[in-house]
């Protein structure tokens, strides 16, 4: 129960300070922000939090719901643009599975160098 109280209390205050001082930010987010640096700045501890976080991301699919029922709202505006939907959402796709492609090239050990330390350590 302290989890949820802690992750409700940040989310609260995120909100309360959206509201106050009319950031350019959800107030969710500023929750999860000051949530964050309370975790790094050893203000919360994360055995506190951590089972009621583990459910609540396991059920996190039930927090679209609503989301999508409000789409249904939206399928006329959809009907008229769903040629530059559909391109956009194949076209981001894509783009992130080339920039991830050309990160975990640059990133991986090549094969030579593990060619070259096994035969050194053998």
């Amino acid at each position: 129960m302290r989890g949820f109280a802690i992750l409700l209390g940040f989310s609260l205050a995120g909100v309360l300070l959206h509201d106050t001082l009319h950031l350019p930010l959800p107030g969710n987010v500023i929750g999860l922000v000051l949530f964050l640096a309370a975790l790094f700045g050893k203000v919360v501890k994360l055995e506190w939090v951590e089972d009621s976080a583990n459910l609540l991301t396991s059920h996190l699919l039930l927090f679209f719901i609503p989301y999508v029922i409000g789409a249904v709202a939206l399928i006329p505006f959809i009907g008229h643009n769903v040629v530059s939907i559909v391109v956009g959402v194949i076209g981001s796709t894509f783009a992130v599975l080339w920039v991830t492609g050309m990160i975990a090239r640059k990133t991986a050990p090549k094969e030579k160098e593990a060619q070259e330390r096994a035969k050194l350590s053998a």
